[in-house]
């Protein structure tokens, strides 16, 4: 059996904005709207697709595993843009990364209170 992940929904104020935040950190880009939805596709195939609310936004977690390049270029586009970022996903450590099974991590949010994470190694991956 094969399963994947495609697609998942976040919610946000402002799609638009919350999408090109996402694309703009990550080095990516955002989509064209695909009917309530603007997406943007992360590699490897799995789309996150914004979609305005009025209602509560509940903070999710979203983590994206990237090379130690990428680490590098996306942490200093956070800084580039003054965002904070911490250590911990209780973000109790602010101002760092972590090293975590022998490679680097950091959190930051987006404009809706989603909490991001970038990682080099996957948690429990050893090092």
């Amino acid at each position: 059996m094969t399963v994947r992940l495609n697609h998942t929904i976040v919610a946000a104020r402002d799609k638009k904005a919350s999408a090109q935040f996402l694309a703009d950190i990550l080095g990516l880009e955002a989509g064209p709207p695909y009917g309530p939805f603007v997406p943007v596709e992360i590699p490897g195939g799995v789309t996150l697709d914004y979609l305005d609310t009025d209602g509560e936004i509940t903070s999710q977690h979203y983590a994206f595993l990237v090379s130690e390049d990428d680490f590098d270029a996306i942490f200093a586009r956070i800084r580039e843009a003054g965002l904070t970022y911490w250590a911990d996903p209780y973000h109790r450590r602010a101002g760092e990364i972590n090293h975590n099974d022998g490679g680097r991590g950091v959190y930051f949010e987006d404009p809706n209170g989603h909490n991001l994470e970038i990682l080099t190694r996957p948690y429990g991956s050893g090092g």
